[in-house]
């Protein structure tokens, strides 16, 4: 599994906003700058993130962008899906990949692939801002 660079700066961006005590909205030049990561860039995930009901945008002076919802509402896994980063491990990890595959009733790393691509999603969809934030993970 590789996290691109789409899904890296989307999580950084978001933690960024989740840091924000005071909720208080963002403008993309800020967050850029603080990350280092291209405003064009940044405005492209955010385009997606906001599609996806993630952040939102304010317009107006003091405006910029802020999160939707609660942290304990956004788990790591939100993040990834909104960037368009599916958390697979393999092709044989993919839904649907089974009646696709050939092999998949012969293959025995078929079951392996599956389970540990479970362990990875459920991982990621446990995994909220609120816990990052009070774990220090960011």
């Amino acid at each position: 599994m590789r996290i691109t660079t789409k899904g890296r700066y989307g999580l950084r961006a978001v933690l960024k906003l989740a840091a924000q005590h005071d909720r208080k909205p963002l403008s993309i030049s800020t967050i850029a700058s603080e990350e280092q990561i291209s405003p064009e860039f940044l405005e492209q995930i955010f385009y997606k993130m906001k599609k996806s009901g993630i952040i939102k945008s304010t317009r107006g002076p003091g405006g910029g962008f802020s999160l939707v919802k609660d942290l304990n509402e956004i788990s790591l896994a939100d993040i990834l899906e909104a960037v368009g980063e599916p958390v697979t491990l393999s092709p044989c990890s993919t839904e649907g990949t089974k009646k696709d595959c050939p092999r998949a009733d012969k293959c025995e790393a078929y079951g392996i692939w599956q389970d540990v691509s479970n362990h990875l999603n459920d991982y990621f969809n446990s995994l909220t801002l609120k816990d990052m934030v009070e774990k220090k993970l960011i």
